[in-house]
């Protein structure tokens, strides 16, 4: 057999991404936010932090209003065991099933960014939905702090709350970084003697390292720039330092035994999401230990897409959100 030598014209892959129709089970909605985020030339995660920041801060501001404009809630800048918060609460108040429930929010932000809106992005339509309270916490960040800075800090805040609410009738929940941490936290938890809590949710990431074919199929379905070349890799982010695939501290679901101790965990994803390989195995390794793990991946979308309201499917994530906590919470 004679191997060719010719190389593929540069034009091949802009031509291999328009080959990749949006799903037709994404609705009209999400087709055409789709359209309009591949020209959208977002700064990628080689960028400096600055503008990372700077360009994430203003994004995450202009969703959080949209989000107040479409749920009321109350808002109170606090902390918790030490730890900047954000409460968030229904305007309506707190629903009488969910008096003695609270929910603890972890933003995303590539461990990098997201603190200062981005909690309010995730948790403003489930307080007002599902009549929680929401606490969202603004932990450290890279590259002022690294690993477990974060997992610190969302103990503090869970210790806190166990003195007003019992351990099964708190929940935690994050998308993307946030998702990791939430995982991560029961690593803390143990370590610290705290009892686990009721019920968790990890959206967009969860505790393994990304990879499978989803980095690679989320690269060839979008133009913009926020997609690394190759794989994204959490242990790669400034936050972690080159952390190992195997390390339990950083992926806890490596391990069976850390595994079995996790409670009710509800996984959500874009099936275009580059973590949603890593959500479909991590999924996997719950089941198999028979951990009440229950996985939803929404064809056709991209990371994070439920920060993004105006979409059908948001309101279809939001409600599986709640329901999923107010079965599964104390």
């Amino acid at each position: 057999m004679v191997e060719s030598t010719a190389k593929v014209p540069a034009a091949a892959p802009i031509a291999m991404i328009d080959a990749i129709p949006l799903s037709g089970m994404a609705s009209p909605a999400a087709a055409r936010l789709f359209a309009a985020m591949k020209r959208i030339d977002a700064p990628s995660l080689e960028s400096s932090v600055g503008e990372l920041r700077a360009y994430y801060g203003v994004l995450d501001r202009r969703r959080a209003e949209e989000m107040r404009r479409r749920f009321p809630v109350d808002i109170e800048v606090g902390s918790t065991g030490g730890v900047p918060v954000k409460i968030v609460t229904p305007r309506e108040g707190v629903s009488s099933a969910n008096a003695g429930r609270v929910l603890i929010n972890l933003h995303g932000g590539a461990f990098m960014w997201g603190g200062e809106y981005g909690g309010l992005v995730e948790s403003i339509p489930i307080a007002a939905l599902g009549g929680f309270t929401v606490v969202a916490v603004d932990y450290r960040q890279a590259p002022e702090h690294v690993h477990p800075a974060a997992s610190e800090d969302v103990a503090a805040v869970y210790a806190e709350l166990l003195d007003s609410y019992t351990a099964k009738s708190i929940g935690i929940y994050g998308c993307s970084a946030g998702g990791v941490l939430t995982a991560q936290a029961i690593v803390e938890f143990t370590h610290m003697g705290l009892p686990m809590p009721g019920a968790l949710g990890t959206f967009c990431g969860t505790g393994l390292e990304f990879g499978g074919d989803s980095p690679h199929l989320a690269a060839l379905t979008t133009r913009s720039s926020k997609f690394p070349k190759g794989e994204v890799r959490l242990g790669a982010l400034p936050y972690f330092g080159g952390a190992a695939a195997d390390d339990y501290r950083v992926f806890p679901l490596v391990s069976d035994d850390w595994a079995r101790r996790f409670p009710p965990t509800l996984m959500i994803a874009g099936g275009r999401d580059f973590a949603a390989s890593s959500l479909t195995l991590g999924h996997r390794r719950l089941a198999s230990v028979d951990c009440d793990s229950r996985l939803f991946l929404f064809d056709g979308l991209w990371h994070a897409f439920f920060a993004d309201p105006e979409l059908p499917e948001s309101g279809e994530a939001y409600d599986l959100i709640c329901r999923f906590f107010l079965e599964c919470l104390g």
